[in-house]
This record gives structure tokens, C-alpha cells and sequence, in this order.
């Protein structure tokens, strides 16, 4: 539902307003589910009652959630998370594939990359350009991406249209677009993305930094995949990826919006039945590199750019994140205010910005930063990033560290569940991670209670963040 309301600027006293209702099941003006009341009044007590209706629908919001339910499909159990939002008449569905992302390129990377690439080239069936016809003419948005663990394809539409939406998802997961003419398109694309790239002085200070810190494995290779193994990619090993990913085992779907449980239920069971068993496989750990280095690339530039990275002994399920994640927001990832930027930027002016922060996934855990400097101010950045957390990690932070941080933390969260995607977002990091849901709420609360000698002590338990390799991209 929405609600709009303005002022007459000729008439102080005159205000018009717009009022859209959404009427569950009724069909009303043009088969559309909207009624649109115009009311025109001069009595400001009118407009008071108006501003108290408008609040109250908007409050509506804020009594939603998500939850997580299952369906059987082949005689197996399929969780999926699942939010009912009648505010829009939309649709929104992810089908998330566990152990399904760069992680299985094993040798050859680029291959997870590349096989969300042909899943956006369309169906067989249809062809890419057809394809991407149908999609626009329904206002469907269909498209595949991949993450480092997870695979994912995504649809969104009205709901209206959302039937047609589910048709093309069913038609492309049974026959994707698995022609040789369109690999050595995607191939083409992807090889002029990596050359285009390697101008970009961050990226190419970033990928080299992953090169150290996950020496021997696929981490160390860029997500994209380099020019060297995008030529040996072959339509075979497109397949077997997709073969191997999209299976019932990996799924865990998301589905919200202008949609009952039951609805979701029937819609999810229509798509997942066309997907193979599949076994699921245990997911990999990546564990950072023991040895601490430092490497230096040679460019012409006239900026330095410094990537840092170290260990960082916690996992994803640990109790304490909590403290982990007021930790790093007072050292380096709050931006103006952070220890880091304190020092580097505000009282010594090496840099415009610097950022630092725990990466903490199932499958990895490690700390990292980066910032730009002169090219003359190399050494005393370096040095000083280093002093920087070491004097972190001997003394803590204060008491008014503390308190800022848990100020921002708890009064932002609204922020980060204002949207539908949002909320079944969060729903499903909680799930993924082996939490039950509303996890945050008590992670919020522990934060909230958490006491200055309890954080100090637990910085001061995680000296390994010292351990830094850096990668440096300056000029000669």
C-alpha cells in the first residue's frame, strides 16, 4: 500500500491527497488492485486524521517476518525461507545452490563464472535474443549469478506476470542455452572484461594479495578466472558444472512478496521438481597462508595502493562474533571515526580513506584492508597501519569507542530491514550459518550489554591480526 499527500503551494489551507489501497481479492478498476481515492479538504483537522491514517499504514510494515518452511520434493525435505508482503503486488524468488560457487572450480577457474554467464544467455529453445524478448515484455527480471560458495538464480516480477516468470525459469533450467557459438561469445566477453580489469590498479592489488593469502588453491585466482583458463573451458565442463550444482541436495530457495505460504509451496515444488537429486558435498575450508609477505607490483601510476591481509582465528558459528564485529568497526570499517582513519588520514594526511574489516564466511575467515597514498608516502602508510593495530590490540579501545559504536550499530539497524529483500536476506544469512532466525536480534542485544573489559579482553586474544602480508601496486 502506498500513500502520497502534498500541499497546494497557491493555497495554504488547501491540500490534496492521494490515497492507493491495495484490496486483497478483489479485482477492481481495470482488473488492477488499487483503489484511488481523491480527497479534497480545506479543514486542517481533515489533514491531521489523514497524517494519523498514513502513519498507521506505514507502522504495517513492521509487524512482517520472515520464517522458514519445507516442502517434500522426490520424498526429501526442501527448507526454503519464506516472507508473505502484501504492501506491492510483487513477486521475488532466489533459488540459492549450497557448494555451488567459485569454490568448485578446483584447477580451472572461471568455470562457475561462466556458467552463470550462459545461464543468462536464455534457453535453448528460445535463443538468447527471444529469451530476453519475453523477459521484457512482462516486466521480468531472470538472471544468474555466482558467489564464492553459493550459486544463484534469481526472478522477480508483478505478480501478475510472475506465472509466465516461473514458466521461462522451468525452461531454462531444462534446457540452458548450451551451444558453442554461445561459450565462444561468453568467452570473447569474459577475456575482454580481464584486459580491461587489469588497468584497474585496485583490482590488480587485490587479485595479488589473494594470490599470497591463499597460495595453491582457487581463492588465489581470480573470480572472473584468468585469460589462460577461459581459453581451456570447454562446453563440457559447463555442463558438469550445472549438472553437479543445481541439484535438490544444494537448494535452499527464497521466496517473498504478494504471496501466500501455500502459493509459495506450489510454485517452489513446479520448479524444484525438475531438478536432479544431486549429492551434496561438503563444503571446503580455505585456511589462510602460514607464510607473512609482502609483494610489490611495478606500475606507472602516480597513486600507491596498499592491500593488507592476516589471519583471523574465529569461525562463522562462533558465539563471540558479536565482539568481533564492534571490534573491527571501531578499528577500520566505520569510515570517518574508525581508529585507522583517525590516524592515517586525519592526523597524518597519508590518505583519503582506509578501510579494514573481518571477512568471515563458512568456508574462510581472515582480516583485510586497503587504502591509496603518494607514491613518496609508501613506507610511512605501511608503518603506520602496522603501529596502528598494535597499539589496538596491546590497549583496546575506550569507553567512548564503545559506546559510539554501539550507538551507530543498534540505531542504524532499522536501516538494514526496511525492504522485503533485506529481511529474507538477513533470514537466510542466519539460516546458511546454522542460526535460527531472529539471531540478529539477539546479537543486537548481547551488543547492546556488552561490557568494555569484555571486548578489550577479547581484542587482546586476537594478536594473529598482526601476522599482515602486503601487496603494494606504486611506480619505480
Amino acid at each position: 500500500m502506498t500513500v502520497f499527500y502534498g500541499f497546494n503551494l497557491l493555497n495554504v489551507y488547501s491540500v490534496q491527497v492521494l490515497v492507493t489501497l491495495k484490496i486483497s481479492n478483489y479485482k477492481m478498476i481495470s482488473n488492477k488492485y488499487y483503489v484511488n481515492l481523491w480527497l479534497f479538504r480545506k479543514n486542517r483537522i481533515r489533514l491531521y486524521m489523514i497524517k494519523i491514517f498514513t502513519i498507521f499504514l506505514l507502522l504495517l510494515e513492521f509487524l512482517m517476518g520472515s520464517s522458514v518452511s519445507s516442502l517434500k520434493v522426490n520424498g526429501k525435505s526442501v527448507p526454503f525461507i519464506f516472507e508473505e508482503n502484501r504492501q506491492l503486488p510483487i513477486v521475488s524468488l532466489q533459488l540459492v545452490f549450497q557448494v555451488s560457487g567459485v569454490i568448485t572450480d578446483k584447477d580451472l577457474s572461471g568455470v562457475a563464472n561462466m556458467s552463470a554467464s550462459i545461464m543468462n544467455e536464455g534457453s535453448a529453445v528460445l535463443g538468447t535474443e527471444k529469451f530476453s524478448e519475453m523477459l521484457e515484455e512482462n516486466a521480468i527480471n531472470l538472471s544468474s549469478g555466482v558467489g564464492t560458495e553459493t550459486f544463484v538464480i534469481r526472478l522477480d516480477s508483478l505478480k501478475e506476470n510472475f506465472s509466465k516468470g516461473v514458466e521461462l525459469l522451468i525452461e531454462l533450467l531444462k534446457e540452458p542455452n548450451l551451444k558453442k557459438s554461445v561459450l565462444s561469445r561468453i568467452k570473447n566477453s569474459v577475456k575482454g572484461r580481464i584486459l580491461q580489469k587489469n588497468s584497474d590498479f585496485d583490482y590488480v592489488a587485490s587479485n595479488e594479495l589473494k594470490k599470497m593469502i591463499f597460495e595453491g588453491t582457487i581463492l588465489s585466482k581470480p573470480k572472473i578466472g584468468t585469460i589462460e583458463d577461459i581459453e581451456k573451458i570447454k562446453l563440457s565442463d559447463i555442463k558438469k558444472f550445472l549438472k553437479n550444482s543445481l541439484t535438490i541436495a544444494n537448494i535452499i530457495p527464497i521466496i517473498g512478496g504478494d504471496i501466500s505460504e501455500n502459493e509459495a509451496k506450489d510454485i517452489l515444488l513446479k520448479i524444484i521438481s525438475n531438478l536432479k537429486d544431486g549429492n551434496f558435498e561438503t563444503l571446503p575450508i580455505f585456511q589462510f597462508s602460514q607464510n607473512k609477505r609482502e609483494n610489490i607490483l611495478i606500475r606507472e601510476t602516480k597513486q600507491t595502493y596498499i592491500y593488507f591481509a592476516s589471519p583471523l582465528n574465529i569461525k562463522y558459528s562462533d558465539t563471540e562474533l558479536y565482539k568481533m564485529k564492534v571490534m573491527f568497526f571501531i578499528l577500520g570499517s566505520s569510515g570517518f571515526g574508525s581508529r585507522l582513519m583517525e590516524e592515517i588520514r586525519v592526523k597524518n594526511g597519508l590518505a583519503y580513506s582506509i578501510y579494514a574489516n573481518g571477512n568471515i564466511e563458512k568456508s574462510r575467515s581472515y582480516f583485510s584492508g586497503y587504502l591509496q597514498t603518494k607514491t613518496e608516502n609508501l613506507e610511512k602508510a605501511k608503518d603506520l597501519v602496522i603501529s596502528v593495530i598494535s597499539d589496538f590490540l596491546e590497549k583496546g579501545v575506550t569507553e567512548k569507542e564503545l559506546s559510539s559504536a554501539q550507538a551507530f550499530i543498534l540505531g542504524s539497524e532499522p536501516l538494514r530491514n526496511e525492504t522485503l529483500s533485506q529481511r529474507i536476506g538477513q533470514a537466510f544469512n542466519e539460516y546458511y550459518r546454522g542460526f535460527p532466525l531472529g539471531e540478529r536480534k539477539r546479537e543486537l542485544e548481547l551488543i547492546r550489554n556488552l561490557k568494555l573489559s569484555e571486548l578489550n579482553y577479547f581484542i587482546k586474544s586476537h594478536k594473529e591480526i598482526l601476522e599482515l602480508s602486503f601487496s603494494i601496486l606504486t611506480a619505480k
